[in-house]
Protein backbone atom coordinates (compact mmCIF):
# COMPACT_ATOMS: atom_id res chain seq x y z
CA UNK A 1 0.00 0.00 0.00
CA UNK A 2 1.21 3.73 -0.80
CA UNK A 3 -0.13 6.74 1.07
CA UNK A 4 -2.17 7.79 -1.84
CA UNK A 5 -4.05 4.14 -1.59
CA UNK A 6 -5.64 5.08 2.10
CA UNK A 7 -8.93 5.36 2.36
CA UNK A 8 -9.53 7.90 5.62
CA UNK A 9 -13.02 8.30 7.21
CA UNK A 10 -12.04 10.62 10.48
CA UNK A 11 -14.59 9.95 13.69
CA UNK A 12 -13.83 13.34 15.33
CA UNK A 13 -14.21 16.68 13.43
CA UNK A 14 -15.87 19.46 14.18
CA UNK A 15 -19.08 21.68 12.43
CA UNK A 16 -19.53 25.87 13.15
CA UNK A 17 -23.41 25.92 12.90
CA UNK A 18 -24.12 27.88 10.02
CA UNK A 19 -26.51 31.61 11.32
CA UNK A 20 -29.61 29.74 9.71
CA UNK A 21 -28.94 26.22 10.85
CA UNK A 22 -32.32 26.42 13.48
CA UNK A 23 -34.46 28.20 10.58
CA UNK A 24 -35.72 25.55 8.10
CA UNK A 25 -36.56 22.46 10.36
CA UNK A 26 -37.68 24.56 13.65
CA UNK A 27 -41.34 23.75 14.59
CA UNK A 28 -43.67 26.79 14.48
CA UNK A 29 -44.54 27.25 17.79
CA UNK A 30 -40.73 27.66 18.16
CA UNK A 31 -39.09 29.73 15.24
CA UNK A 32 -39.06 32.80 16.53
CA UNK A 33 -37.39 31.59 20.12
CA UNK A 34 -34.80 29.22 18.66
CA UNK A 35 -30.62 30.27 19.21
CA UNK A 36 -29.42 33.43 16.73
CA UNK A 37 -27.03 34.82 16.04
CA UNK A 38 -26.60 38.36 17.91
CA UNK A 39 -23.28 40.90 17.86
CA UNK A 40 -21.13 41.43 21.03
CA UNK A 41 -19.90 44.24 22.29
CA UNK A 42 -16.55 43.43 20.74
CA UNK A 43 -17.84 42.58 17.40
CA UNK A 44 -18.28 38.83 18.36
CA UNK A 45 -20.79 36.76 16.75
CA UNK A 46 -23.14 34.56 19.87
CA UNK A 47 -25.64 32.38 19.73
CA UNK A 48 -28.08 33.67 22.04
CA UNK A 49 -31.29 31.82 22.95
CA UNK A 50 -34.04 33.30 25.83
CA UNK A 51 -31.52 35.22 27.99
CA UNK A 52 -28.58 33.06 27.57
CA UNK A 53 -25.68 33.87 24.84
CA UNK A 54 -22.61 31.63 24.47
CA UNK A 55 -19.60 33.39 24.51
CA UNK A 56 -17.94 31.20 21.61
CA UNK A 57 -19.31 30.09 19.04
CA UNK A 58 -16.47 28.23 16.68
CA UNK A 59 -14.30 27.20 20.17
CA UNK A 60 -10.75 26.92 19.26
CA UNK A 61 -12.11 26.65 15.11
CA UNK A 62 -8.53 28.13 13.44
CA UNK A 63 -8.04 26.01 10.88
CA UNK A 64 -5.97 28.10 7.98
CA UNK A 65 -4.55 30.44 10.23
CA UNK A 66 -0.78 30.35 10.97
CA UNK A 67 -0.08 28.79 14.20
CA UNK A 68 1.62 32.07 15.77
CA UNK A 69 -2.31 33.08 15.92
CA UNK A 70 -4.01 29.94 17.21
CA UNK A 71 -6.66 30.53 20.18
CA UNK A 72 -9.89 30.54 20.85
CA UNK A 73 -10.60 32.65 18.37
CA UNK A 74 -12.19 32.96 15.66
CA UNK A 75 -14.70 34.51 17.23
CA UNK A 76 -17.31 35.76 14.53
CA UNK A 77 -17.74 34.34 11.19
CA UNK A 78 -15.63 36.82 9.55
CA UNK A 79 -12.80 34.85 11.17
CA UNK A 80 -13.31 31.63 10.12
CA UNK A 81 -12.21 29.37 7.01
CA UNK A 82 -15.49 28.76 5.12
CA UNK A 83 -15.43 25.08 5.49
CA UNK A 84 -16.03 25.40 9.24
CA UNK A 85 -19.88 26.12 8.30
CA UNK A 86 -20.30 25.85 5.20
CA UNK A 87 -20.94 22.02 3.52
CA UNK A 88 -19.76 22.74 -0.13
CA UNK A 89 -16.28 24.28 0.92
CA UNK A 90 -16.43 21.91 4.03
CA UNK A 91 -16.35 18.75 1.08
CA UNK A 92 -13.32 20.69 -0.23
CA UNK A 93 -11.35 20.79 2.56
CA UNK A 94 -11.88 16.68 3.30
CA UNK A 95 -11.25 16.38 -0.33
CA UNK A 96 -7.95 18.30 -0.11
CA UNK A 97 -6.71 16.54 2.93
CA UNK A 98 -7.63 12.95 1.04
CA UNK A 99 -10.95 12.44 3.87
CA UNK A 100 -13.21 10.33 2.22
CA UNK A 101 -16.02 10.95 5.49
CA UNK A 102 -15.68 12.70 8.83
CA UNK A 103 -18.24 12.51 11.57
CA UNK A 104 -18.91 16.06 12.92
CA UNK A 105 -19.68 17.35 16.42
CA UNK A 106 -21.71 20.36 16.88
CA UNK A 107 -20.36 24.00 18.79
CA UNK A 108 -23.40 25.87 19.96
CA UNK A 109 -25.54 22.84 22.00
CA UNK A 110 -22.03 22.13 23.22
CA UNK A 111 -19.49 19.01 21.89
CA UNK A 112 -22.08 16.97 24.15
CA UNK A 113 -25.26 18.80 23.53
CA UNK A 114 -24.83 19.59 27.32
CA UNK A 115 -24.96 23.45 26.76
CA UNK A 116 -28.91 23.14 26.04
CA UNK A 117 -29.18 22.48 29.75
CA UNK A 118 -28.97 25.86 30.56
CA UNK A 119 -32.40 26.89 28.81
CA UNK A 120 -34.94 27.64 31.32
CA UNK A 121 -38.37 26.21 28.83
CA UNK A 122 -37.23 22.82 28.77
CA UNK A 123 -40.08 22.02 25.54
CA UNK A 124 -38.43 24.75 23.76
CA UNK A 125 -34.40 22.94 24.88
CA UNK A 126 -36.52 20.17 23.07
CA UNK A 127 -37.17 21.55 19.97
CA UNK A 128 -33.74 23.21 19.61
CA UNK A 129 -32.59 19.18 20.22
CA UNK A 130 -34.74 17.87 17.10
CA UNK A 131 -34.46 20.94 15.14
CA UNK A 132 -30.33 20.75 15.05
CA UNK A 133 -31.06 17.24 14.28
CA UNK A 134 -33.00 17.20 11.72
CA UNK A 135 -30.35 20.15 9.74
CA UNK A 136 -26.91 18.25 10.79
CA UNK A 137 -28.79 14.70 9.41
CA UNK A 138 -30.74 16.37 6.82
CA UNK A 139 -29.08 19.18 5.51
CA UNK A 140 -25.33 19.46 6.28
CA UNK A 141 -24.86 15.32 5.71
CA UNK A 142 -28.03 15.09 3.12
CA UNK A 143 -25.90 17.55 0.88
CA UNK A 144 -23.25 15.47 0.49
CA UNK A 145 -24.06 11.34 0.48
CA UNK A 146 -21.14 9.11 1.96
CA UNK A 147 -19.46 11.75 3.15
CA UNK A 148 -20.65 12.38 6.54
CA UNK A 149 -21.76 10.29 9.43
CA UNK A 150 -24.49 11.84 10.92
CA UNK A 151 -24.33 12.51 14.55
CA UNK A 152 -27.35 13.15 16.85
CA UNK A 153 -27.99 15.59 20.30
CA UNK A 154 -30.15 14.28 23.06
CA UNK A 155 -31.91 16.09 25.65
CA UNK A 156 -29.05 15.43 28.24
CA UNK A 157 -31.45 16.21 31.06
CA UNK A 158 -34.19 13.41 30.57
CA UNK A 159 -33.75 9.92 29.87
CA UNK A 160 -36.95 9.09 28.47
CA UNK A 161 -36.90 11.84 25.71
CA UNK A 162 -33.41 11.42 24.87
CA UNK A 163 -34.52 7.67 24.08
CA UNK A 164 -37.65 8.56 21.58
CA UNK A 165 -34.73 11.11 20.08
CA UNK A 166 -32.69 8.40 19.80
CA UNK A 167 -35.33 6.25 17.87
CA UNK A 168 -36.52 9.37 16.45
CA UNK A 169 -33.34 9.82 14.49
CA UNK A 170 -32.31 6.00 13.85
CA UNK A 171 -35.37 5.92 11.57
CA UNK A 172 -33.75 8.81 9.37
CA UNK A 173 -30.06 6.92 9.44
CA UNK A 174 -28.36 8.43 12.10
CA UNK A 175 -26.58 5.82 14.21
CA UNK A 176 -24.37 7.97 16.43
CA UNK A 177 -25.21 10.24 19.35
CA UNK A 178 -23.14 12.40 21.09
CA UNK A 179 -23.52 12.42 25.70
CA UNK A 180 -21.61 14.01 28.08
CA UNK A 181 -18.51 11.67 29.57
CA UNK A 182 -19.65 12.52 33.00
CA UNK A 183 -23.52 14.13 33.27
CA UNK A 184 -23.25 14.22 37.12
CA UNK A 185 -20.98 17.25 36.15
CA UNK A 186 -24.05 19.46 34.91
CA UNK A 187 -25.66 17.83 38.16
CA UNK A 188 -27.43 15.14 36.06
CA UNK A 189 -27.61 11.40 37.16
CA UNK A 190 -23.95 9.23 36.57
CA UNK A 191 -23.69 6.96 34.19
CA UNK A 192 -24.19 4.53 37.36
CA UNK A 193 -27.56 5.42 37.70
CA UNK A 194 -30.68 3.48 36.14
CA UNK A 195 -31.95 6.57 35.34
CA UNK A 196 -30.56 6.42 31.87
CA UNK A 197 -31.86 2.75 31.34
CA UNK A 198 -34.28 3.85 28.38
CA UNK A 199 -31.32 5.19 26.78
CA UNK A 200 -29.23 2.77 26.64
CA UNK A 201 -31.74 0.13 25.79
CA UNK A 202 -32.81 2.65 22.92
CA UNK A 203 -29.19 2.83 21.86
CA UNK A 204 -28.26 -0.70 21.99
CA UNK A 205 -31.73 -1.52 20.19
CA UNK A 206 -31.80 0.94 17.54
CA UNK A 207 -27.85 0.30 16.63
CA UNK A 208 -26.56 3.47 17.80
CA UNK A 209 -23.11 4.14 19.02
CA UNK A 210 -22.75 6.73 22.01
CA UNK A 211 -20.30 8.93 21.32
CA UNK A 212 -18.11 10.04 24.37
CA UNK A 213 -15.95 13.19 23.50
CA UNK A 214 -13.71 15.17 25.87
CA UNK A 215 -15.22 17.57 27.51
CA UNK A 216 -14.96 18.06 31.05
CA UNK A 217 -12.07 20.08 32.11
CA UNK A 218 -11.71 19.69 35.89
CA UNK A 219 -9.65 16.41 35.33
CA UNK A 220 -7.11 17.71 33.12
CA UNK A 221 -5.98 20.97 35.22
CA UNK A 222 -3.70 20.63 38.30
CA UNK A 223 -4.89 24.68 38.59
CA UNK A 224 -5.77 27.61 37.52
CA UNK A 225 -2.24 29.10 36.85
CA UNK A 226 -0.74 25.56 35.32
CA UNK A 227 0.37 26.36 31.82
CA UNK A 228 -2.58 25.78 29.21
CA UNK A 229 0.09 23.15 28.02
CA UNK A 230 -0.94 20.70 31.03
CA UNK A 231 -4.62 21.22 29.61
CA UNK A 232 -4.17 20.15 26.19
CA UNK A 233 -1.70 17.38 26.99
CA UNK A 234 -3.89 15.63 29.87
CA UNK A 235 -7.59 16.48 28.45
CA UNK A 236 -7.74 13.28 26.16
CA UNK A 237 -6.35 11.00 28.90
CA UNK A 238 -9.34 12.68 30.38
CA UNK A 239 -11.27 9.41 28.81
CA UNK A 240 -8.99 7.01 30.96
CA UNK A 241 -11.97 7.97 33.91
CA UNK A 242 -14.72 7.55 31.46
CA UNK A 243 -13.29 4.15 30.31
CA UNK A 244 -12.92 2.79 33.93
CA UNK A 245 -16.62 4.19 34.67
CA UNK A 246 -18.07 2.25 31.36
CA UNK A 247 -16.15 -0.67 32.50
CA UNK A 248 -17.22 -1.00 35.91
CA UNK A 249 -20.32 0.14 35.21
CA UNK A 250 -23.46 -2.55 34.88
CA UNK A 251 -23.77 -1.12 31.34
CA UNK A 252 -22.06 -3.58 29.51
CA UNK A 253 -23.08 -6.28 30.96
CA UNK A 254 -26.44 -5.28 30.73
CA UNK A 255 -26.50 -4.36 27.22
CA UNK A 256 -24.77 -7.23 25.40
CA UNK A 257 -25.14 -5.09 21.86
CA UNK A 258 -24.33 -1.06 23.26
CA UNK A 259 -21.72 0.20 21.54
CA UNK A 260 -19.82 3.44 22.68
CA UNK A 261 -16.72 5.65 21.17
CA UNK A 262 -14.18 7.31 23.30
CA UNK A 263 -14.11 10.29 20.99
CA UNK A 264 -10.63 12.56 20.53
CA UNK A 265 -9.17 10.54 23.77
CA UNK A 266 -6.24 8.83 21.89
CA UNK A 267 -5.71 4.70 21.99
CA UNK A 268 -1.59 4.56 23.50
CA UNK A 269 -3.05 4.32 27.01
CA UNK A 270 -5.69 2.37 26.69
CA UNK A 271 -3.41 -1.01 26.85
CA UNK A 272 -2.49 0.67 30.54
CA UNK A 273 -5.98 0.76 31.56
CA UNK A 274 -7.32 -2.31 30.59
CA UNK A 275 -3.98 -4.19 32.37
CA UNK A 276 -5.02 -1.90 35.15
CA UNK A 277 -8.30 -2.67 35.19
CA UNK A 278 -7.79 -6.46 35.02
CA UNK A 279 -5.42 -5.99 38.31
CA UNK A 280 -7.61 -4.44 40.17
CA UNK A 281 -10.82 -6.74 39.51
CA UNK A 282 -8.16 -9.91 40.40
CA UNK A 283 -6.69 -8.49 43.25
CA UNK A 284 -9.63 -6.87 45.13
CA UNK A 285 -12.72 -9.43 45.08
CA UNK A 286 -14.14 -7.98 48.27
CA UNK A 287 -15.52 -5.05 45.60
CA UNK A 288 -18.07 -8.04 44.31
CA UNK A 289 -17.85 -7.09 40.38
CA UNK A 290 -18.96 -9.93 38.32
CA UNK A 291 -17.66 -9.87 34.74
CA UNK A 292 -19.42 -13.24 34.25
CA UNK A 293 -16.02 -15.22 33.61
CA UNK A 294 -14.53 -12.60 31.47
CA UNK A 295 -11.91 -9.91 32.66
CA UNK A 296 -12.85 -6.23 32.44
CA UNK A 297 -10.65 -5.56 29.55
CA UNK A 298 -12.47 -7.86 27.53
CA UNK A 299 -15.73 -6.36 28.17
CA UNK A 300 -14.39 -2.88 27.21
CA UNK A 301 -12.95 -3.99 24.31
CA UNK A 302 -16.08 -5.68 23.03
CA UNK A 303 -18.38 -2.52 23.47
CA UNK A 304 -15.82 0.28 23.52
CA UNK A 305 -13.86 2.06 20.35
CA UNK A 306 -11.13 4.53 20.40
CA UNK A 307 -9.42 6.86 18.02
CA UNK A 308 -6.30 9.06 17.92
CA UNK A 309 -4.99 11.97 15.72
CA UNK A 310 -1.47 11.53 15.72
CA UNK A 311 -0.28 8.09 17.73
CA UNK A 312 2.34 6.14 16.73
CA UNK A 313 2.69 4.54 20.42
CA UNK A 314 -1.33 3.32 19.66
CA UNK A 315 0.02 1.65 16.03
CA UNK A 316 2.94 0.21 17.93
CA UNK A 317 0.29 -1.47 20.46
CA UNK A 318 -2.05 -2.08 18.15
CA UNK A 319 -2.64 -5.59 19.49
CA UNK A 320 -2.51 -4.79 22.69
CA UNK A 321 -5.35 -2.46 22.34
CA UNK A 322 -7.24 -4.47 20.15
CA UNK A 323 -7.01 -3.76 16.08
CA UNK A 324 -10.72 -4.03 15.54
CA UNK A 325 -11.20 -1.24 17.96
CA UNK A 326 -9.12 1.70 16.56
CA UNK A 327 -10.14 4.41 14.64
CA UNK A 328 -8.71 7.49 13.24
CA UNK A 329 -9.59 11.18 13.72
CA UNK A 330 -8.30 14.56 11.96
CA UNK A 331 -10.30 17.01 14.48
CA UNK A 332 -10.94 19.74 12.06
CA UNK A 333 -11.01 22.90 12.66
CA UNK A 334 -9.46 22.92 15.77
CA UNK A 335 -5.75 23.42 16.63
CA UNK A 336 -4.85 19.38 16.97
CA UNK A 337 -5.58 19.15 13.59
CA UNK A 338 -3.54 17.28 11.17
CA UNK A 339 -5.46 19.30 8.00
CA UNK A 340 -4.12 19.35 5.35
CA UNK A 341 -1.35 17.09 6.02
CA UNK A 342 -3.30 14.46 7.52
CA UNK A 343 -2.54 11.32 5.14
CA UNK A 344 1.55 12.42 5.32
CA UNK A 345 1.47 12.58 9.33
CA UNK A 346 -0.67 9.75 9.46
CA UNK A 347 1.34 7.32 6.86
CA UNK A 348 4.70 7.98 8.65
CA UNK A 349 3.54 5.92 12.05
CA UNK A 350 1.25 2.97 9.49
CA UNK A 351 3.71 2.29 6.42
CA UNK A 352 5.45 -0.55 7.84
CA UNK A 353 1.98 -2.46 9.04
CA UNK A 354 0.06 -4.56 7.01
CA UNK A 355 -2.79 -2.90 4.03
CA UNK A 356 -5.73 -5.08 6.14
CA UNK A 357 -4.37 -3.13 9.34
CA UNK A 358 -4.47 -0.06 7.71
CA UNK A 359 -7.74 -0.47 6.38
CA UNK A 360 -9.62 -1.34 9.64
CA UNK A 361 -7.41 1.59 11.70
CA UNK A 362 -8.66 4.02 8.28
CA UNK A 363 -12.20 3.26 7.93
CA UNK A 364 -13.28 -0.21 8.12
CA UNK A 365 -13.42 0.07 11.97
CA UNK A 366 -15.17 3.37 11.33
CA UNK A 367 -17.98 1.90 8.79
CA UNK A 368 -18.87 -0.91 11.41
CA UNK A 369 -18.96 1.57 14.53
CA UNK A 370 -21.47 3.83 13.22
CA UNK A 371 -23.44 1.01 10.76
CA UNK A 372 -22.32 3.65 7.79
CA UNK A 373 -21.38 3.01 3.88
CA UNK A 374 -20.20 5.14 1.94
CA UNK A 375 -19.34 2.73 -0.77
CA UNK A 376 -22.94 3.12 -1.51
CA UNK A 377 -22.69 6.58 -3.12
CA UNK A 378 -19.04 6.62 -4.23
CA UNK A 379 -16.73 4.29 -5.65
CA UNK A 380 -13.62 3.02 -3.81
CA UNK A 381 -11.37 3.93 -6.42
CA UNK A 382 -12.59 7.41 -6.17
CA UNK A 383 -12.62 7.62 -2.38
CA UNK A 384 -8.31 7.17 -2.17
CA UNK A 385 -6.82 10.15 -0.68
CA UNK A 386 -4.68 10.20 -4.27
CA UNK A 387 -8.11 10.22 -5.98
CA UNK A 388 -9.81 12.98 -3.83
CA UNK A 389 -6.95 15.38 -3.77
CA UNK A 390 -7.27 15.58 -7.91
CA UNK A 391 -10.51 17.11 -7.21
CA UNK A 392 -9.09 20.20 -5.06
CA UNK A 393 -6.38 21.05 -6.93
CA UNK A 394 -8.78 24.80 -7.06
CA UNK A 395 -9.39 24.43 -3.09
CA UNK A 396 -6.46 27.41 -1.44
CA UNK A 397 -4.40 26.17 1.53
CA UNK A 398 -2.28 29.29 2.32
CA UNK A 399 -2.65 30.94 5.29
CA UNK A 400 -5.54 33.16 5.48
CA UNK A 401 -5.29 37.09 7.12
CA UNK A 402 -8.66 36.04 9.26
CA UNK A 403 -7.13 37.31 12.53
CA UNK A 404 -8.33 40.92 12.68
CA UNK A 405 -11.75 40.47 10.70
CA UNK A 406 -14.78 42.12 12.65
CA UNK A 407 -12.39 44.29 14.23
CA UNK A 408 -11.32 41.83 16.86
CA UNK A 409 -7.58 41.13 17.69
CA UNK A 410 -6.06 37.96 18.30
CA UNK A 411 -5.22 37.39 21.99
CA UNK A 412 -2.04 39.24 23.17
CA UNK A 413 -0.24 37.42 26.12
CA UNK A 414 2.69 38.50 27.80
CA UNK A 415 5.17 34.61 29.19
CA UNK A 416 3.56 31.42 29.10
CA UNK A 417 -0.53 31.38 28.62
CA UNK A 418 -2.28 30.11 31.54
CA UNK A 419 -5.43 27.84 31.39
CA UNK A 420 -6.66 30.93 33.70
CA UNK A 421 -5.75 33.31 30.88
CA UNK A 422 -8.02 30.93 28.24
CA UNK A 423 -10.93 30.99 31.02
CA UNK A 424 -10.60 34.92 31.14
CA UNK A 425 -10.55 35.12 27.49
CA UNK A 426 -13.76 33.46 27.41
CA UNK A 427 -15.35 35.24 29.85
CA UNK A 428 -14.53 38.33 28.43
CA UNK A 429 -16.22 37.42 25.26
CA UNK A 430 -20.03 37.21 26.18
CA UNK A 431 -21.68 40.67 26.52
CA UNK A 432 -24.06 41.08 23.62
CA UNK A 433 -24.10 44.24 22.14
CA UNK A 434 -27.00 46.86 22.42
CA UNK A 435 -29.85 47.89 20.05
CA UNK A 436 -28.41 51.36 20.36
Amino acid sequence: MKMEDMILISVDDHVVEPADAFEKHAPDKYKDQMPKIVKGTQGEDLWKVEDISFPNMALNAVAGRRPEEYGMEPTSYEQLRKGTYNVQARVDDMNANGILASLNFPSVPGVCGQNLEKVKDKALAYAIVQTWNDWHILEWCGAAPGRFIPLGIVPTWDPVLAAEEVKRIAKLGCHAITFPPNPSMTGQPSIQSEKWDPLWKACADNNVNICMHIADPSGAVPSMDSPVDVFMTNMPVSLYSTASDLTFSPILRKYPDIRFSLSEGGSGWIPHFMERADFVNAHHVWTNQNFGGLKPSEVFRKHCFNCFIEDPVAVKLRDDIGIDTMMWECDYPHSDSTWPKSPELLWESMKTISAQEVNKITHLNAMRAYSFDPFLHIEKADATVGALRAKAEHVYLGYTDTSKAAGIPPSQHDGVVTFGDILQQLAGLHTVASKD
